[in-house]
């Protein structure tokens, strides 16, 4: 982008330029920002939830609308104001960076007594000495070139001593005056963008132009607060650079990179909470403006999630994470995860992704292994982790995913730094970590285990539904196989897949029928083996874990038709109350009142 022909921008006003002034405007937004923000807050924590225990009734109900309503335009007042502010600053910081390159060069010239006139051109003096006559060469005036710096001064074009250093005082002064113009006319635009619709109401179609009001502030930001994003660090020494952040600096990142904060492991829970809970918006309205099936998709989950979220469900739901790439992204905690001592968290398997049903059900599993541990010890909080693309059983070539371990080992890797940002913040000494995967998220589970240090801070580990994950033997896992536990329903088609050497029927089942054809061809080819596809059943004696009792489940063919609804039933307290109450047990700390059943 380069600035109009018409750019009147002089060099004595970028010397002149008080960029105190246009800090001091960005703190005036960011006032602005904050008290929307905390207007926001009181009516979404306060309010909200006077409203929704004290008042019952329509009259109730169309308050409880209005001020979501209000909230939400509250949002949007603290989003944008938020960009506003964090556009001045950058502003500032860029023309700052100019003016020190000005007065560089206006120093140089003082120094050798050069003048630098209103266009950039500068005189120098006489100097030197003529090959003939011996006498000081006349002095001159270097001008402003086309581009500047480009072609550097050469003695045999201008013997004059001060004539080389009269032209790159010249090119640096011209270059400085350019280049602010262009940040001027840049940030002129952007600042303009910056406005909201006339009226009272936020609809969604406004998140759509917030997404990229933001798009725009982030890439004109980039070179004032991106670069400070410790991306490649450890989860503590993120918490630590968080930590030495003062207030404004921190509003500014929460501001401009809600995605890049909130999605950042070792970043404390409330913030990552907080910077979600804007991105969601944004990403509602990103979605909004596409016209595709994925979109609609992730846009259902997003809704759903948004939807929970505003509702103020008990235990309190935490946003920490959330995501449109690949299959999208979602993580959700029930109860705070730095505050609580047990935290648990589960990683959903074959066919989940950022849908609606992964915003009902996958949801409603964290949620109930928190109610269930918060009755055996009440500082107690749990996850649901889709962090990875898990494996889509469709037709064609995609069904052969859930065959290998390329997601799961990519998934692993980010599932043990998401756990290590759990322990980093987590406030206890004596936190207790449980790591939970279901049916393919078992092998996930398993491949973080395998990742260098494990996972960080876990102590226990529950596999349920799983086709294997990855070892033989329990101690494998890196928790001591007295930490190890398994449930497996007897009806679970999943947990008794044929291994990879078994037979091709077993492979060939799984894609043509799915997971009930493999089950059948499998038992076919080798009933009572206890190898599954990635490796020994968990539920096995040779695995060694510790089996806890779950219901059979419905069975695969009935009077009903084909079902395996025995896969799916582990964490539901009304479909399988031994088996959830199990999982909590474990979750709060207390699996030393598991009962514990025979290995297969």
């Amino acid at each position: 982008m380069t600035p109009p022909p018409s750019s009147t921008l002089t060099w004595a006003q970028l010397r002149d330029l008080r960029c105190a002034e246009l800090e001091g405007a960005a703190d005036g937004w960011g006032k602005a920002s904050n008290r929307a923000d905390a207007g926001r807050d009181r009516i979404e924590k306060q309010l909200l939830n006077g409203l929704r225990e004290t008042q019952r009734g329509a009259a109730a109900d169309a308050a409880v609308g209005r001020l979501r309503q209000l909230g939400q335009n509250l949002q949007y007042v603290y989003t944008e104001c938020g960009l506003v502010r964090t556009a001045l600053n950058s502003l500032a910081h860029e023309m700052r960076a100019q003016q020190r390159a000005l007065r560089e060069a206006l120093d140089d010239a003082e120094a050798l007594r050069f003048t630098v006139h209103a266009d950039g051109s500068v005189t120098y003096p006489e100097a030197g000495e003529g090959l003939i006559d011996g006498k000081p060469l006349p002095g001159g005036t270097a001008s402003v070139t086309a581009s500047p710096g480009l072609l550097p001064p050469s003695g045999l074009v201008a013997p004059n001593p001060n004539a080389g250093q009269a032209q790159d005082i010249a090119d640096r002064v011209t270059k400085a005056v350019r280049t602010a113009a262009e940040i001027d006319w840049r940030f002129a635009g952007i600042l303009r963008d910056l406005k909201a619709e006339e009226g009272l109401k936020v609809p969604d179609r406004t998140w759509t132009d917030a997404a990229g009001d933001a798009a725009a502030v982030r890439d004109a930001a980039r070179g004032y607060l991106k670069s400070g994003i410790p991306l490649d660090a450890s989860p503590a020494a993120r918490k630590a650079w968080w930590a030495g952040l003062t207030d404004e600096q921190r509003e500014e990142y929460l501001a401009v990179y809600p995605d890049q904060i909130g999605n950042l492991d070792g970043i404390p829970a409330l913030v990552r909470d907080t910077a979600n809970r804007d991105n969601l918006q944004l990403l509602i309205g990103k979605l909004e403006g596409q016209d595709d099936e994925d979109a609609e998709t992730k846009l259902a989950g997003l809704r759903e999630i948004d939807r929970q979220l505003k509702e103020g469900r008990q235990p309190p739901m935490y946003l920490l994470g959330i995501g449109d790439e690949g299959n999208g992204r979602a993580i959700v905690s029930y109860g705070n995860p730095d505050t609580a001592r047990n935290v648990s968290a589960y990683v959903p398997g074959l066919n989940t992704s950022l849908d609606e049903d992964f915003a009902r059900n996958d949801l409603k599993r964290a949620r109930d292994t928190a109610k269930g541990a918060n009755k055996y010890d009440h500082s107690s909080a749990s996850i649901v982790w889709l962090g990875y693309d898990a494996p889509q059983s469709v037709d064609g070539l995609d069904s052969l995913d859930v065959m290998g371990d390329e997601r799961a080992m990519a998934g692993g890797g980010a599932f043990s730094r998401f756990m290590g940002g759990i322990s980093a913040t987590n406030e206890n000494e004596d936190q207790h970590l449980t790591a939970i995967g279901h049916s393919y998220g078992s092998r996930t589970v398993g491949a973080a285990t395998q990742q260098v240090g494990g996972i960080p801070g876990v102590d226990d580990i529950i596999l349920v539904g799983s086709p294997g994950v990855g070892v033989d033997r329990a101690e494998d896992l890196g928790v001591g196989k007295g930490h190890v536990f398994v449930g497996a329903a007897e009806n679970d088609v999943v947990t008794k897949l044929p291994s990879k050497t078994q037979s091709v029927a077993g492979a060939v089942g799984w894609v043509a029928a799915g997971p009930a054809g493999a089950y059948l061809m499998g038992d076919i080819t080798d009933p009572g083996d206890d190898n599954l596809w990635f490796g020994r059943d968990p539920a096995s004696e040779a695995f060694g874990a510790r089996r806890f009792p779950v219901g059979e489940g419905p069975r695969l063919v009935s009077g009903s038709g084909v079902s395996i609804d025995a896969h799916s039933q582990y964490f539901d307290p009304q479909r399988d109350a031994v088996s959830a109450d199990s999982i909590a047990l474990i979750a709060a700390g207390r699996a030393d009142k598991v009962k514990i059943e025979d290995s297969r």
